[in-house]
């Protein structure tokens, strides 16, 4: 098995490798210069060969991401093996599976739930519960093994935090938390599912007790899949949880790039310390400016093994605005005064990519109409970068699809369509970016629906 993982990841990266070439190539940056004897202020003028080299130079903002990626990709097996368990599942520190949902969608909720709670006996987990934090009533069963926590209407928090946040905070009030210092919490989604793999991870990180905070792999098209843009063009987070999440949670250790809202693992103390009392500014990206405190406080973070699903948004316009509520939470995280700009560099070439995303986008067209003579140096960085970019979609379709469900023409197939959906997806995302401009501030949390049709109402829980 090592070494069939250990040769996927030789095979991953020589497609890597080869796309890299091909772009370095279509970019100029190997061979003969197409352009040397090209004066584009004759051919364009000097104002707009001005505009024209602003604009090819400020694609050049996501190089840092770029770098970590491709670190992130190259340094760790891109195919690692499913974690084995390293100590009984019967010792160690309780875990606290927490899903915070406002209840609009309680049959999936129920289903999520059941599913969630059979896999954790299949493995044999023994010490453990699923929390429910709800706005509404969902109504769930009880039992030992579960718990439905209702935020009353009436709850403030000090800072007068809002949204996901508040009930967060919630749960570790001293009258409503039930948990030692020692357990541990595993943020969900309400649409997350747990998997053997992740599972077996998360048991392994925190009975290995040298990190206090970890998170790991979500991928987006193993049920049913309801648009296939939106999955296609969420397969880049699946390539960035690999590539950058990956590398500076595994060596550097630092939620540099932030991380994401769901399969977070914290030990119960760090987070009673953190807290989600953030306020307004800590409302949005909740998750973003938990994982920044906790760096400012000093706690160490880790990578967990194993993956975990999710769906991606269900049409176009959940899909711009979800991209619309990050860039204006990680906004507001980067203004706040609690944590020290040092912490958020990150974050501040994030923004900067999505702030110029409107301007930089226009390239998809000016870069075959309007060609430029560039240094040879500016044509490896670009195709490095563009190579880098695309293979992460493609590298998300290869980990997301499976060619035993699918057949093998359709696998290949899909695992190349990034080659298309890459376009739709920046002008997605910079639909995303303007709607973001034009809000100044955002009083509603938009939440996306991700209950298909085909959930049935009558949900039979069992709960062992």
């Amino acid at each position: 098995m090592e070494f069939h993982s250990n040769l996927l990841h030789m095979l991953t990266m020589a497609l890597l490798v080869v796309i890299i070439l091909i772009f370095l190539v279509l970019a100029g940056g190997i061979g003969p210069d197409r352009l040397a004897e090209f004066d584009p202020i004759s051919k364009y003028g000097q104002t707009k060969t001005f505009i024209l080299y602003a604009l090819r130079f400020l694609t050049f903002l996501p190089i840092p991401q770029a770098i970590f990626n491709f670190l992130g990709l190259f340094c760790y097996n891109t195919h690692p093996q499913k974690p084995k368990l390293n100590s009984a599942t019967l010792f160690g520190p309780s875990l606290c599976f927490r899903t915070v949902t406002r209840g609009t969608f309680p049959e999936l909720l129920r289903r999520n739930v059941q599913k969630n709670i059979d896999i954790c006996s299949r493995i044999g987990l023994d010490n453990y519960i699923l929390e429910v934090v709800t706005d509404n009533t969902v109504n769930l069963p009880n039992s030992p093994r579960l718990r439905e926590i209702i935020v009353p209407e009436e709850y403030v928090t000090r800072n007068r935090t809002k949204y996901k946040a508040r009930a967060l905070n919630y749960c570790l009030e001293r009258d409503v938390n039930m948990l030692a210092d020692d357990d541990w919490i595993v943020h969900l989604d309400e649409e997350t599912l747990l998997t053997e793999s992740s599972v077996i991870g998360i048991l392994n990180f925190v009975n290995d007790g040298k990190y206090e905070l970890g998170q790991g792999v979500i991928t987006y098209a193993n049920e049913e899949i309801v648009s296939w843009i939106t999955t296609l063009a969420d397969l880049v987070r699946v390539g960035m949880d690999f590539g950058m999440i990956r590398f500076c949670l595994k060596f550097l250790h630092r939620p540099v790039f932030s991380w994401k809202g769901s399969f977070i693992v914290a030990k119960t103390a760090v987070e009673k310390q953190i807290t989600y009392d953030f306020g307004m500014e800590g409302s949005i990206a909740e998750d973003c400016f938990f994982a920044l405190t906790g760096w400012h406080q000093g706690y160490k973070f880790g990578f967990v093994e194993g993956e975990m699903w999710e769906k991606s948004t269900f049409s176009i316009m959940d899909y711009i605005y979800q991209r619309k509520r990050w860039v204006k939470g990680i906004y507001n995280v980067f203004f706040s005064r609690q944590i020290p700009y040092q912490y958020k560099c990150g974050i501040s070439l994030m923004l900067v990519s999505w702030f110029t995303m409107p301007l930089t986008v226009t390239n998809l067209l000016l870069v075959p109409l309007y060609p430029l003579p560039m240094w040879r140096s500016v044509n490896i960085m670009c195709g490095f970068m563009g190579a880098v970019m695309l293979f992460l979609f493609i590298f998300g379709a290869i980990k997301s699809f499976s060619p035993r469900r699918l057949g093998w023409v359709r696998y290949v197939l899909l695992c190349f369509a990034p080659v298309l959906i890459l376009p739709v997806s920046m002008i997605l995302e910079t639909a995303g970016v303007i709607l973001a401009f034009k809000t100044r501030k955002i009083n509603t949390f938009h939440i996306v629906d991700k209950q298909t049709t085909n959930v049935q109402s009558s949900v039979q829980m069992q709960i062992v």
